[in-house]
């Protein structure tokens, strides 16, 4: 089964996703992949989880202790992109970033709970996120502005929102709005009529109704977010 991966690998040339836990974060992102015709790797001591999985994926392994032995078995040594969805376990956790890492996996993503945890895991070399966290964060954001639709923090000052345009910017212009001198934006995407337009001329007028996805500076964003 194995060699089956690395032969679909070398001719169409796709990444191999592994995926070492099935909760709901690990499961989720398995679906999706699977969903998109990736070549998929999962793990997890759950048989149950692991039967899911199987209607997704033949490279489904169930591992009752995590080891470098058990992890090549399964092939997560052969993965391109590895993702470990078991930071409740914070020790286990550790110990398979480190594994997955001398496999040579050329990336790692890295679920974590604490800043400590994710302090560690970012020193393994791993990527790494917060899901709970970065959820609650994205909720916060569209209570404070209900305009809001998307939220996405790139770093401690650049994010990417998305936001609906009201009644107030109706019949306004990319050029007139001028978002980048008048609030230092720019705009990436512009969504019209459930089209999604990304090369857009400088006349386009925005309508009720339209979303415009915008990249700045947070506090920069907030101010165009007000005048809404």
């Amino acid at each position: 089964m194995k060699g089956e991966i690395i032969l679909r690998k070398k001719q169409q040339k796709k990444l191999v996703y592994g995926i070492i836990g099935l909760g709901r974060f690990g499961f989720a992102v398995a679906e999706t992949l699977a969903a998109n015709d990736c070549d998929l790797i999962v793990v997890d001591k759950d048989e149950d989880k692991i039967n899911k999985a199987s209607a997704f994926t033949d490279n489904a392994h169930i591992i009752n202790s995590i080891s470098k032995e058990s992890l090549q078995q399964a092939g997560i040594h052969e993965c391109d992109v590895v993702i470990i969805g078991i930071a409740e376990q914070i020790d286990v956790c550790i110990l398979t970033t480190l594994y997955v890492k001398r496999f040579g996996v050329k990336r790692i993503i890295a679920k974590a709970m604490s800043e400590e945890q994710g302090d560690i895991l970012e020193m393994m070399g791993a990527e790494v996120i917060y899901p709970e966290r970065d959820m609650a964060i994205r909720l916060a954001n569209k209570l404070l502005a209900p305009n809001l639709l998307e939220y996405i923090e790139l770093s401690n000052n650049i994010n990417i929102m998305e936001i609906e345009i009201t009644e107030r910017l109706a019949g306004q212009s990319i050029l007139s709005l001028n978002v980048r001198k008048n609030y230092k934006l720019n705009i990436v995407a512009i969504k019209h009529n459930n089209d999604v337009i990304i090369n857009f001329q400088p006349d386009f007028q925005f309508t009720v109704g339209d979303t415009i996805t915008v990249i700045g500076h947070k506090e920069d964003i907030s101010k165009f977010e007000a005048i809404l």
